[in-house]
C-alpha cells in the first residue's frame, strides 16, 4: 500500500513538472519575442541612413574635421565618407555606364553617411538634426528616407502593442493553468492534510513538505524550459548567424531569469494558497469538493 502511494506521489511529482515546464517554455517564448523584438526595431533604425551632401568647395581637412564632430554627437552611431571619386564608381557600377563619359565631368559630390541611435531615428529629432548640420556654410542637402522611417516606426509601434497584449494575456493564463495543476495535486492530499491537523501538527509544519516539493518542481520544469528556449535560440543563431545582433547574451540572460524567477514564484505562491485553504477546512467540507 505503501509502494502504491510512493508511485502515486512520483507520478503526481512528474506530471506536474511537465505540465509546469510546459506553461513555463510559452511563457519564456514570450519574454523571448518581446526582447528580440526589442533588439530588431533598434537594429533596424540604427540601419537606415542619411546623407550629408557636401559642397565642392569644402577642403579635404575641413571634411575630416567635420567627420570628427558628427562622430561625438549623441545621435551619431557612425558616419562613413563617401568621396566624389566613390561615389561615382558605385552609380556606374549600379547604372552600367559612366556618366562622366559623356558629360565630361563627375555630376557626383562627396558625401558623409550617417547612421542614427535609434533614439533619434525618426521625424521630429530629423527636422532638428537637418537644422542644425545646415548650418554649416559647406553642407549643400540631407537627405534621409522619410517614409521609410514613418513606416518602421508605425509597424514597430503596433508590433510591440501586440506582442504586449499577448504577454500580459500569456501570463493570466500561464498563472491560471499551474495553479490548477497544483490545486489538483494537494488536493488528491486533503485527508492527509486533516489528519496531520487532528495529531496537533501546526500549520507551518503541514505546510513545509508541501511548499519545499512545489518549489522544487518549479526550478525542476524552469531548468528544463531554460535548455529547451537556449537550444532554439542556439538553433536560430547556428541557421543565421546574423541573428546574433538580435539575439544577444542579455537577451537570453533576461529570459532565462524571467522564466526561473516565475518558475519558483508561482509554484510557491499557488502551493501556499492551495494548502491554506484546506487547512482552513473542516472535515465535513473536504467531503463535499
Amino acid at each position: 500500500m505503501n509502494r502504491n502511494s510512493g508511485t502515486s506521489f512520483d507520478m503526481q511529482f512528474i506530471t506536474s513538472c511537465i505540465s509546469t515546464t510546459l506553461v513555463l517554455l510559452l511563457l519564456g517564448m514570450v519574454v523571448f519575442f518581446v526582447m528580440t523584438a526589442s533588439n530588431l526595431s533598434v537594429y533596424v533604425r540604427e540601419n537606415i541612413a542619411c546623407s550629408v551632401i557636401l559642397g565642392d568647395d569644402m577642403k579635404e581637412s575641413e571634411i575630416i574635421s567635420f567627420r570628427k564632430q558628427l562622430d561625438k554627437e549623441p545621435f551619431v552611431k557612425q558616419t562613413t565618407y563617401i568621396s566624389k571619386t566613390q561615389a561615382l564608381k558605385e552609380q556606374t557600377e549600379a547604372m552600367g555606364t559612366d556618366p562622366a563619359e559623356f558629360l565630361g565631368y563627375n555630376p557626383f559630390a562627396a558625401s558623409i553617411e550617417i547612421k542614427l541611435n535609434s533614439d533619434y531615428a525618426n521625424t521630429d529629432s530629423l527636422q532638428w538634426i537637418q537644422e542644425k548640420l545646415l548650418s554649416n556654410k559647406h553642407v549643400v542637402e540631407i537627405n534621409y528616407p522619410e517614409e521609410l522611417i514613418n513606416s518602421v516606426n508605425r509597424n514597430i509601434r503596433k508590433i510591440s502593442l501586440l506582442l504586449l497584449v499577448l504577454a500580459a494575456l500569456l501570463t493570466f493564463i500561464s498563472f491560471a493553468l499551474i495553479n490548477n495543476t497544483i490545486r489538483l495535486g494537494i488536493y488528491s492530499k486533503r485527508f492527509l492534510i486533516h489528519t496531520m491537523k487532528l495529531v496537533g501538527a501546526s500549520w507551518s509544519f503541514i505546510r513545509r513538505p508541501f511548499m519545499t516539493r512545489h518549489v522544487w518542481i518549479g526550478v525542476l520544469a524552469a531548468a528544463i524550459a531554460d535548455a529547451l528556449l537556449i537550444g532554439m535560440a542556439y538553433l536560430l543563431v547556428r541557421y543565421e548567424p546574423g541573428l546574433l545582433d538580435i539575439i544577444t547574451t542579455a537577451v537570453m540572460i533576461t529570459v532565462m531569469g524571467t522564466v526561473f524567477v516565475f518558475g519558483i514564484a508561482i509554484t510557491s505562491l499557488c502551493a501556499f494558497f492551495s494548502i491554506n485553504k484546506y487547512l482552513k477546512m473542516k472535515v465535513g467540507e473536504l467531503y463535499n469538493l
